[in-house]
Parts: structure tokens; C-alpha cells; sequence
């Protein structure tokens, strides 16, 4: 079966990142999608949990507002609340995070890009008067 989810959207808050007893990194976000149709709009704001050097990643360089994609399974888990209730979570389990939206929002990476494509002046003019040698 598969159990593959891809989002993008944007941070609600800050990442919370802590590190559990065995010293294991664990990020929690959640992430805000939205999509209007007309006078109808859907929202839908997702918890998400990133372990390891992903959740590191997501709290280096990710903040409240910023546009992000993340890749992972979706999950629910059954926990039971301080009164005694029994409550269930759906959550993203990250396993990719990436960059979208302007750079300017992508605060981290504000150095000047170097462009290796080529100016539209260095084009050069191609000559398809001798057909000759076509090989069709």
C-alpha cells in the first residue's frame, strides 16, 4: 500500500525542535494550505513531525510565515488527554523538506545567484539555407 504526501504551503508558527532522552532531534510545525474557488474557500493546516538532521534542517532555516514543501506518510495515533479522554492526531511524518516561494522569503540563502544560462544577446544565428546535409 502506499502512504505518500505532499504538501506545500506555509509555517503557522515557529518550529519547535527538542531533542528526546536518547538524544534524538525531533521538529513539530504545521504547515497551512488554502485554496479558493469562487466565493468557497478551503483551508486545511496540517501538524507535521520531522526526526533527525530534517527536523535540524527545518529549524534552521524555516520560520512562521515562510512557504514551504514537505514530503512524508501521513499518520494518526490515539493518545489519551490530562481529563482521561481519549483523543486521536493525524500528523505528517516529514521525511523531505524543500524551499519554495521568492527567495527573498528564504532568508538563509539572500547571497546573489550566479546564472550560468547564457544572455539572449549570445545567441547565435544558425544557417538553414544548406539542407543537403540533413541526414532524413
Amino acid at each position: 500500500m502506499i502512504n505518500k504526501m505532499i504538501l506545500q504551503g506555509r509555517l503557522v508558527r515557529d518550529v519547535e525542535l527538542n531533542t528526546t532522552a536518547s538524544g534524538v532531534e525531533v521538529a513539530k510545525f504545521t504547515v497551512a494550505w488554502s485554496e479558493k474557488y469562487k466565493e468557497t474557500e478551503t483551508t486545511c493546516f496540517l501538524n507535521c513531525t520531522a526526526w533527525r538532521q530534517t527536523g535540524v534542517f527545518v529549524n534552521k532555516y524555516f520560520s512562521k510565515g515562510q512557504e514551504i514543501a514537505v514530503e512524508g506518510k501521513l499518520t494518526t495515533r490515539s493518545y489519551e488527554d490530562k481529563q482521561g479522554n481519549k483523543r486521536t492526531a493525524t500528523e505528517l511524518v516529514v521525511d523531505k523538506a524543500h524551499f519554495c516561494g521568492s527567495k527573498a522569503d528564504n532568508s538563509a540563502y539572500n547571497e546573489p545567484a550566479q546564472s550560468t544560462a547564457p544572455a539572449s544577446n549570445d545567441f547565435a544565428d544558425i544557417n538553414i539555407e544548406a539542407d543537403d546535409d540533413l541526414p532524413f
